[in-house]
Formats: C-alpha cells, sequence, structure tokens
C-alpha cells in the first residue's frame, strides 16, 4: 500500500483550518467599529464672532453754523465732561456781546443815575409850583392878583405834576429789573451763549474714538464732529445663530480671544440677550459685559468668544456619528449586546459637534455601533472593533458656523 506524503496531511489540516476560520468568521458576522462609554468631563460651549464696543457712544456736533478755529483732541484722547474740544471763529458774535455789555453798563452807569437826577430836579420843580400856586391863590382871593395870573400858576402846577410822573415812569423804566434793564440783559444772555456755543466741549466722559474736523473746515448742526466711547461699559456684542437660544441664559461665563491678541484671552460675561430674532440673519444679538477690561482691548476689536452654556463633571457621551433618527432631545443608537445589534431609544443632554451627553438608555460599558449608515438588521451578529472617541472640533471651524462645540476639560 502507497503511502500518503506528510505534506498532504500539512494541507489538509491548513485547509481544513482556513475554512473552520472563515466559517467562524461568517457565523460572528461582518466587522463594525465603534466606541465603548465611559463617563467623561464635559463642557458645552457656544462660539461666535463679534465686536468690542462700549454700552453708548455720544456724538458731538455744533449747535452753530461757523469755520473751525482750533481743534484740540484726537482719537485716542481721554475726556472729561466739560473739557473743551473745539473752537470756531466768533469773532462778530465777540463783538456784539461788547456792544450788548457797553449798553447795560451806560444803562447802570449812566442813565439809570440821571433819571434819577431828572426825577429829582422835576419834583423839586413840582414842589415850587405848588407854592407858588397857594401864594397867588391867596393874592386872588384878596383881590390883589388878577385871575389870568393864578390860572397860569395852576398851569405850571400841572406841567411840573406831568415832568414828575414822565421822569418817574423813565426812572422806574431804567431800574435794575424793570423792561429796559431786563430787556439789555436778556439779549446779552442770548449773545453769551450763542458765543459759548463756538466752544465745543465734551458733555460726558469717555474716549474719543473719531474725529471729522480740522481747523478751516466748516461746522454745521447736524454734522458729527467726534465721537466718543463713554467710560465704565465695554462689552462685546456677539450675534448668535438663533438654534442657540434655548442654550443661552444671563450670567453665563465666557472666555474671549481678541485675533490681534490670540495668545492673551480674558473673561466675560453675557448681560444681555436680545428679545427679537434678526430676520434677516437668523441671529439674535448677545452683550458680554468685560470686567475687568485688559489694556490691549481696543474699540470695534474683532473678538471670537466661547460662552460655557452647561459643564458635566461625569458624563456619559456618545460621538455624533453614533447617533441616529435624532429628533430634538430624543435619537436612537445601535449597541452590540452578546455580539448582536440592539437598537436603542435614548434621550440627549448636552450636545455639540463632536459629543452629545446621553442621559437615559445607555449605561457605563456599553459598546455603540459607530457608522450609523452602515445597513445592519436587528439582531444581526457583527464582530466589534474600538474606535477613539473624537475630540471636539477645530475652534475656528466652529466659530464660522456658530455651532456647539462640546470640549472635554
Amino acid at each position: 500500500m502507497r503511502r500518503v506524503p506528510s505534506k498532504v496531511y500539512v494541507v489538509i489540516a491548513v485547509v481544513t483550518l482556513l475554512v473552520v476560520y472563515v466559517g467562524w468568521r461568517t457565523w460572528q458576522g461582518p466587522e463594525v467599529q465603534g466606541y465603548v462609554i465611559e463617563p467623561v468631563p464635559l463642557v458645552q460651549t457656544v462660539v461666535g464672532t463679534g465686536r468690542v464696543t462700549t454700552a453708548s457712544r455720544a456724538q458731538v456736533g455744533s449747535q452753530i453754523t461757523a469755520v473751525v478755529k482750533e481743534r484740540l483732541v484726537q482719537e485716542g484722547d481721554t475726556v472729561a465732561p466739560g473739557d473743551l474740544l473745539l473752537v470756531l471763529r466768533a469773532e462778530d458774535i465777540a463783538a456784539e456781546v461788547r456792544q450788548a455789555e457797553a449798553a447795560l453798563s451806560e444803562l447802570e452807569s449812566t442813565r439809570h443815575p440821571q433819571a434819577l437826577i431828572a426825577l429829582a430836579r422835576a419834583e423839586s420843580e413840582l414842589a415850587q409850583a405848588r407854592r407858588e400856586t397857594v401864594r397867588r391863590r391867596a393874592l386872588a382871593e384878596r383881590s390883589q392878583l388878577s385871575a389870568e395870573a393864578l390860572e397860569r400858576a395852576e398851569e405850571a402846577e400841572r406841567l411840573a405834576e406831568a415832568a414828575v410822573e414822565s421822569a418817574r415812569l423813565t426812572a422806574s423804566s431804567l431800574a435794575p429789573g424793570n423792561e429796559e434793564a431786563t430787556r439789555l440783559q436778556e439779549r446779552l444772555a442770548a449773545l453769551r451763549a450763542q458765543l459759548a456755543k463756538t466752544e465745543v466741549r465734551s458733555e460726558v466722559a469717555g474716549t474719543v474714538l473719531t474725529r471729522n474736523v480740522d481747523p478751516g473746515d466748516l461746522a454745521q448742526p447736524g454734522r458729527v464732529l467726534f465721537t466718543i466711547a463713554l467710560a465704565g461699559g465695554t462689552e462685546i456684542r456677539v450675534p448668535l445663530d438663533e438654534r442657540n437660544l434655548s442654550r443661552l441664559a444671563l450670567g453665563q461665563d465666557a472666555m474671549a480671544i481678541a485675533d490681534a491678541y490670540p495668545n492673551d484671552p480674558f473673561p466675560a460675561r453675557i448681560k444681555f440677550i436680545a428679545p427679537s430674532i434678526d430676520p434677516q440673519s437668523g441671529t439674535v444679538e448677545v452683550r458680554l459685559a468685560v470686567e475687568p477690561v485688559p489694556e490691549f482691548v481696543r474699540q470695534d476689536m474683532t473678538v471670537s468668544v466661547t460662552i460655557e452654556t452647561g459643564r458635566r463633571e461625569r458624563a456619559l457621551a456618545v460621538p455624533n456619528d453614533a447617533l441616529r433618527s435624532v429628533q430634538g432631545d430624543e435619537a436612537e443608537l445601535l449597541l452590540l449586546r452578546d455580539g448582536r445589534v440592539r437598537r436603542q431609544a435614548v434621550t440627549l443632554g448636552l450636545r455639540g459637534l463632536a459629543m452629545s451627553e446621553v442621559v437615559n438608555g445607555l449605561r457605563e460599558g456599553d459598546r455603540v455601533v459607530a457608522d450609523t449608515a452602515e445597513d445592519l438588521t436587528e439582531g444581526a451578529r457583527v464582530r466589534f472593533t474600538a474606535r477613539q472617541a473624537p475630540v471636539s472640533s477645530d475652534r475656528d471651524d466652529a466659530a464660522s458656523r456658530n455651532e456647539l462645540p462640546v470640549n472635554f476639560d
């Protein structure tokens, strides 16, 4: 009997092992990748880009039309209430003020005293006329004076009384607080007010942001000459996608980074959320208070902000590529139990670009399928290969979409 070579047995054994291995692998099902669920610290943030501004700004202009004589401030200067910003040419107004002052001075020092002297003289003449009338009346009663002479004396007395009344009215009108004095004082006050308008002063404390005038320019009412950022209220205004509105709240902390100083982040806090949505852009304006304000911060500086909207010290988080049929806070996962695929409904908590918290439906150590696009039927056997859970998306990329990255501590 012919002997079978040992090599044949080896080949048969290898083929048998291959068949068994392929059959075992086929029984196990296709290989899928997924994640092992473990508790992790989780921070949910909203990222956006905005600009530094003040709580309010003052626009300074001229109340009169005049040529600019001198400008005393420029951009970046700090001003206080009452500081002189601009001087306008005012030679004609100043001349009118001097004329009005001279007229009032003449009234007080010359015309009114002269009127009082005239009144005193008229009163003296009236007294003399009355005495003359009395004397002549006595003579006429004794028939020592004609009736015509008495009538002349009485007429002189009446004229003297009229002169006194006229002098009294003149003196009264020229007295301080009376008609002519009041008129001159009002005219002088109006001219001085007009002259004061040739000195443009700051009404607020702050920093000059813009100046739109130089000596020789014509200043006119309605033209903005300076813009002043009011002191004591620096904030960041950020338009955020309205989808983020439910996650935003007053008092939430944020970290801001100026594009010009990327290595110097500074804290901020939400102080205002607009009550309405911009229908053109679909965004809601959020204002963040900055306190203290870093020295390098400038008005209208571009700033990226990361607002912390939620935090979990230990959260069961699943990568978003494992979620299926997401409807609001409800979703579905493919779990692996005893080597078979099982559909599992879950409730989501904090959500973001890379990871989402599962608050109900998962346990620590559960294995979930990563690629939800893969066609797997309920109960199918699969072979599981663990995949590294993703980290948060690139910060700048997230900022450009105003979406919600979730970052690990």
